[in-house]
């Protein structure tokens, strides 16, 4: 049985050779399959690991012709325009960005959801692996935000809630803005799929459930009997013991943290380097504890590492007169220092209303 260490190694080398192994050509067509080219990389993109735009070069050196890299290169600029607009929207992101979710009748998730009982196989298994591995497809991502948002009318909080805190690679931005935009309210619709469309892509046979109706019908129907019991879970995440770090304040102290993991931001330098785990950041977001220990894994490729569960504040009174630095996020705007910039795949900044006007833009910018 596939575990998260088994699907996701954490060794650097290993993730520079996954990122070389990526095929444009067959992801293009094939992304959308459940046994299709992805490239499994999101977890090191969204924990900092590598970028966007190391991935962007490697294909790009291969001098293949535009259109058989462009979607490849385009799904990566999704993942830069979702961080922009938590950029500049801030907080506003947790909440409806631009409509109020239509017909909404709870704010809690489906037990059926919760349980993987929801009587779609090909669902229920992505579920049950998203337990067990975390990791989900990123099209069955957007049916079981479908059936929780417009067929079980549960505002997309929480079950995005639910669904960050058990991804490896999970990212608050691309998380609550991808439900949002199947719920209708960072789209001008909602996004629906019935049973044809999920066997279609994930192999199955199915018929008979609450989806097997052509799109119509599934827009009018009323919620099934199976998604009316609602769960609220708790969630909490089990972070390292505090203990305060060994320091040569007469160096500059690198600050990484969950969305920061680069082994090789500032690399040749003599600095203190602290993994910085605050425990209010995982109190507002909460991540499963095999989250924390595949970040623990990952600080191994960063020689001297110090992992230190405090708030930067408390931080701040142990490293005295130590220059601090860290890279620039919406999540840690209360840090205090020198701001490095994370590495974007283009020079294209700030809040654009549509992902398409963003990306054309950085077309022309890569081009």
């Amino acid at each position: 049985m596939s575990t998260t260490e088994d699907a996701f190694p954490t060794d650097y080398a290993y993730i520079l050779e996954a990122i070389d192994a990526v095929d444009p050509v067959r992801y293009s067509h094939s992304r959308n399959f459940a046994d299709g080219a992805v490239t499994r990389l999101s977890p090191y993109l969204s924990r900092g690991v590598i970028s966007t735009r190391t991935v962007m070069e490697s294909v790009l050196r291969r001098d293949l012709e535009w259109p058989k890299v462009e979607k490849l290169i385009q799904e990566l600029a999704w993942r830069d325009y979702w961080q922009q607009v938590w950029c500049a929207k801030g907080d506003a992101i947790d909440e409806d960005l631009k409509h109020p979710q239509q017909d909404v009748s709870n704010h809690d998730l489906p037990t059926a959801i919760d349980t993987a009982r929801t009587g779609i196989d090909a669902v229920d298994t992505a579920i049950d692996e998203l337990y067990r591995t975390g990791y989900m497809h990123n099209h069955m991502r957007m049916y079981v935000a479908a059936i929780a948002c417009n067929q079980a009318c549960s505002h997309w909080r929480s079950p995005a809630r639910w669904m960050y805190y058990h991804l490896l690679d999970g990212d608050w931005a691309s998380n609550a803005l991808s439900w949002q935009w199947v719920a209708g309210a960072n789209a001008n619709k909602k996004y629906i799929a019935n049973q044809e469309n999920i066997n279609r892509f994930f192999y199955s046979a199915q018929r008979g459930t609450f989806l097997d109706t052509d799109y119509e019908t599934l827009a009018e129907l009323p919620t099934p009997e199976v998604l009316k019991e609602l769960c609220s879970p708790g969630y909490t995440t089990t972070l390292p013991q505090r203990h305060r770090p060994e320091l040569d304040n007469r160096r500059p102290t690198l600050i990484y943290n969950y969305y920061n993991l680069d082994p090789t931001w500032r690399k040749d330098e003599d600095v203190n380097r602290i993994l910085l785990l605050e425990p209010s950041v995982f109190e507002r977001y909460p991540v499963a504890d095999r989250n924390i220990e595949f970040v623990l894994r990952l600080s191994d490729n960063i020689p001297g590492i110090q992992v230190v569960t405090a708030e930067f504040d408390e931080l701040m009174t142990w490293t005295q007169d130590s220059e601090l630095v860290y890279k620039e996020h919406p999540l840690n705007r209360h840090y205090r220092g020198t701001v490095d910039e994370r590495e974007w795949m283009s020079d294209v900044t700030g809040y654009f209303p549509s992902f398409f006007a963003f990306w054309k833009r950085c077309k022309k910018r890569i081009g």
